[in-house]
């Protein structure tokens, strides 16, 4: 008996550092023009990055930050309190959200992968963590069925439910849902929901993936 493969029929797609350039380079720009050590800013945000746990809202505001749980200027006067500019001055809070997105770089060649997709007839929606960070959706036109960004839904990746909320609201079942990502981490939180997961590292490899995966040319 001959197995029929059954397609995927969804693509659920990242935002900061699948359809913009790594978060890497953009967040070691705002620490040179914000004066501070890069490496500081990760030991510090590390430490809010415990276990799970009751307490985790008090424990964790990167992890409220991304559900909408906390406002943003409080996120930014907690952040800016522990970073610390080479000359000993402090980093100042406000504004420091848009200035730390400040330089991520659009990606247009996986943005019109997208587009492509959804012209064929392939469902897609954004599945984002968001930093309080303000988003270009005056560029998305056609390129999203939905949009499902972490702090609107109070969920964040990897969380289970967020992903099984972003197929839902395509209709679809997570088996039939290619998720793409830049972090291994949420890769893994889509796999254990049932769906298909790409970490992202480049566009001819990610093309290429979701050219195998849909049976479909999206040159």
């Amino acid at each position: 008996m001959v197995e029929v493969r059954v397609l995927p029929r969804g693509l659920l797609v990242d935002w900061g550092g699948v359809l913009t350039s790594g978060l890497e380079p953009a967040l070691r720009r705002w620490a040179e023009l914000d004066d501070f050590d890069f490496d500081s800013y990760l030991e510090a945000v590390l430490k809010w990055l415990p276990s799970e746990s009751t307490a985790e809202v008090e424990l964790n505001p990167v992890h409220a930050l991304e559900r909408g749980q906390i406002a943003v200027p409080d996120f930014e006067r907690k952040l800016a309190s522990i970073l610390v500019r080479r000359d000993g001055t402090p980093v100042p809070a406000e504004g420091l959200i848009e200035r730390m997105f400040a330089h991520f770089e659009h990606q247009p060649a996986m943005s019109a992968l997208v587009r492509r997709a959804n012209e064929r007839g392939i469902k897609t929606a954004l599945l984002s963590n968001s930093w309080g960070n303000t988003y270009p959706r005056d560029t998305w036109d056609g390129m999203f069925d939905d949009i499902v960004i972490s702090g609107e839904v109070g969920l964040r990746k990897p969380e289970p439910e967020i992903f099984l909320l972003a197929a839902r609201r395509l209709n679809l079942e997570p088996s039939e849902c290619v998720f793409i990502d830049d972090l291994q981490l949420n890769v893994d939180g889509a796999r254990a929901v049932g769906m298909t997961a790409i970490l992202h590292t480049e566009y001819d490899e990610t093309r290429r993936a979701l050219e195998t995966l849909f049976g479909a040319d999206l040159t």
